[in-house]
């Protein structure tokens, strides 16, 4: 993200890897059954081999550990004193971007398990953000400590308009 003249960054961060635990959760169902069936095969042939549903086992945890990161680290949030910027994605790529002068409301949502694991969901209201498609989905999800994303926000906020003119 490039920044304007005066403009600085007051927040930058990815989802908490906290908040990825019940993809990694459904990622260790999917490695148990990899090696279930590696075992039934091996068992199907002349004798079962423990080598290769081990082999197998590590690879698929292997490729979910590596997925849970990318997944994780391919999404950033940053919070400027002038705006609100999403990035997602590696190969593709999709941003989103808000001024802070159109944000309306932020609010935060946390379940249960996400107060537990201190992650949550900042949820940006913004002026016309039912316009075009998916301007009003502006969320940083799975962020660790909501509450201080939304004093960011509130700082830069102040910030935004302590900078103009005839203030």
């Amino acid at each position: 993200m490039e920044l304007s003249q005066g403009e600085h960054v007051l927040f930058e961060g990815h989802p908490s890897w906290r908040s990825t635990l019940t993809f990694y959760i459904k990622g260790l169902l999917v490695v148990a059954f990899a090696a279930a069936v590696a075992a039934a095969v091996t068992a199907a042939g002349d004798e079962f081999s423990g080598g290769v549903t081990s082999l197998v086992a590590l690879v698929a945890l292997g490729l979910m550990v590596v997925a849970g990161y990318l997944k994780r680290m391919s999404t950033t949030y940053t919070i400027t004193n002038r705006r609100l910027h999403i990035k997602r994605g590696i190969i593709s790529r999709r941003t989103q971007e808000a001024r802070l002068e159109r944000v309306q409301n932020v609010n935060t949502d946390q379940g249960a398990l996400e107060r537990i694991l201190k992650v949550g969901t900042v949820d940006f209201d913004t002026a016309g953000g039912g316009d075009r498609s998916g301007d009003f989905e502006f969320k940083f999800r799975g962020v660790a400590n909501p509450p201080e994303v939304v004093q960011k926000v509130d700082q830069a906020q102040r910030e935004a308009a302590a900078d103009e003119p005839g203030v």
